[in-house]
């Protein structure tokens, strides 16, 4: 029995992400719609969402690209007001992903109430955002600090956009940071938001880590969420959701109920 039957209700979790369109501050903020067209589409998207049945959503600034690995003030400012604007609406759990800065991730989740944030809390990386550098000692001390001990944390340990610098493949990745760092859950991505996690890198990680909750983290969709979830504990899904399965648009209600139903009806084949 892993935490995700707690915290999220069930195993084999299907994790939403509610993207949010670009804040103040982003290179493509709408100046002219303002704070109140993001709430507007972030309400929307999160309704879609949770009416379609996803078991938590995970809210992200999806749209702040080029992405900072140290994120201004008015980013995480902006994402607390959506966030506690959705806050009477919300009845499923959710985390938060700031991306990509892993101590402001922790310090939204303690200001909203999130339950679990995901980030890259480990490693060197070559990327395109130049070096990319953690320090994850430092940041779950800061956990400590701010009072977080109860926000799950999900490691990101195959970085989409990233190389590590050092030559260690996916197997002493995930021993070491499962031995170091004590993750929640580490999350196996293919190279970009959308594209599929190669089904054979992630038997590889469950495999090594068996205690560990592994997540399919970018690319399940309806014609492989079966074969991804009958090796991951769960998946993280966000362009799947969206209409027609492209990352710009907005969520498709029809597209999760269609993807849900059949997690359900394999979930429920699994315990017959």
């Amino acid at each position: 029995m892993t935490w995700l039957k707690e915290k999220l209700g069930t195993e084999k979790a299907i994790i939403a992400m509610c993207h949010f369109d670009a804040l103040p501050g982003d290179p493509h903020f709408d100046e002219e719609g303002g704070m109140e067209k993001v709430i507007e589409h972030a309400k929307a998207d999160f309704l879609a969402l949770q009416e379609g049945g996803v078991d938590a959503v995970m809210f992200s600034n999806e749209f702040s690209l080029p992405y900072l690995t140290d994120v201004h003030t008015e980013t995480v400012a902006a994402m607390a007001r959506i966030i506690g604007e959705l806050k009477p609406f919300i009845k499923i759990p959710f985390g938060v992903n700031v991306l990509w800065d892993a101590k402001k991730s922790l310090d939204l989740a303690k200001a909203v109430d999130a339950i679990f944030v995901r980030e890259i809390f480990t490693g060197v990386y070559g990327s395109d955002f130049g070096l990319w550098n953690t320090n994850v000692g430092e940041t779950v001390r800061h956990q400590k600090q701010i009072g977080a001990q109860n926000v799950k944390l999900l490691f990101n340990i195959v970085p989409e956009a990233a190389t590590y610098l050092g030559d260690r493949d996916i197997i002493s990745v995930a021993k070491s940071t499962v031995f170091n760092n004590r993750p929640d859950a580490l999350c196996v991505s293919g190279l970009t938001a959308g594209t599929e996690t190669d089904a054979n890198t992630l038997k590889i990680v469950k495999d090594v880590v068996p205690n560990t909750v592994v997540f399919a983290n970018t690319g399940v969709r309806l014609n492989n969420v079966e074969e991804q979830l009958k090796i991951a504990d769960g998946a993280v899904v966000g362009t799947t959701f969206k209409k027609d399965g492209v990352f710009e648009n907005h969520v498709d209600q029809a597209r999760v109920k269609e993807f849900m139903d059949k997690v359900k009806a394999f979930r429920n084949q699994l315990h017959s």
